[in-house]
C-alpha cells in the first residue's frame, strides 16, 4: 500500500488511529495531489534514541536517513528511561533490515515512517513494553493507546514508576538531547 508523503504542519507526528484512520487520512491526501511513496526497505546503521532510526536504503548506499517512528514518543536519552528504551530498539534491529511506510517529515527534518521488523510495527512494541508513550497530535486519538493502557495497567518499564515524566514535559523543562551518529 502506498502513502502519501506529507509534512504534518508544527508536529512531531501525526495522530491518527492505526490502521484504519489513517488509511482514509492517506486516501484523502493522496486524491488531493500529495506526492505518493510506496514501502521503503532499508537497514538500520544507528539507533539515536528510543523513538528515532537512522538507515541506509538499497536504493541510496551511500546516504544515511533520519527516521522518526511514527505514533509514539519516547525518553529523550538523557532522561529516566531513555537508555533502556534505546537499548531495547538496538538490540532488536541495529543491522537488521526493515520496512518503512512513509508518511513525511517531522520538525526536526527526520522522516516520520511507522517501521515495521519481520512484520512486528516497532511503535507498538515499544510501547507494549512500557518503553515509550503512545503520542497523539492535537484532538486525535494517540495510535497506541490501547497498549499504553495495559502497559501502564502491568506497571511495565516506564510505567513500573508512580509518575513518570512524558518526555514532552522532559523537553519543556530541559530541551531536547539528542544523540546523532
Amino acid at each position: 500500500m502506498a502513502a502519501c508523503l506529507v509534512r504534518p504542519l508544527g508536529r512531531t507526528s501525526w495522530s491518527v488511529g492505526w490502521p484504519a484512520r489513517w488509511c482514509v487520512g492517506a486516501a484523502l491526501l493522496c486524491t488531493i495531489g500529495a506526492p505518493v511513496r510506496a514501502q521503503v526497505d532499508a537497514v538500520v546503521t544507528f539507533v539515536g534514541d528510543g523513538d528515532t532510526l537512522y538507515v541506509q536504503g538499497a536504493q541510496d548506499p551511500g546516504r544515511q536517513r533520519a527516521v522518526r517512528l511514527y505514533g509514539i514518543d519516547a525518553p529523550e536519552i538523557c532522561q529516566d528511561g531513555g537508555p533502556a528504551a534505546r537499548e531495547a530498539l538496538q538490540a532488536r534491529v541495529l543491522g537488521q533490515p526493515v520496512r518503512m511506510q512513509q508518511l513525511g517529515t517531522d520538525s526536526y527534518g527526520r522522516e516520520l515512517a511507522v517501521v515495521t521488523w519481520r512484520g512486528l510495527d516497532l511503535g507498538r512494541w515499544l510501547v507494549e513494553q512500557g518503553l515509550a508513550w503512545s503520542y497523539a497530535v492535537g484532538s486525535q486519538p494517540a495510535p497506541y493507546a490501547a497498549e499504553q493502557g495495559q502497559a501502564r495497567d502491568e506497571k511495565r518499564g516506564l510505567f513500573a514508576q508512580p509518575t513518570p515524566e512524558p518526555p514532552w514535559r522532559f523537553r519543556r523543562r530541559h530541551g531536547s538531547c539528542r544523540a546523532m551518529p
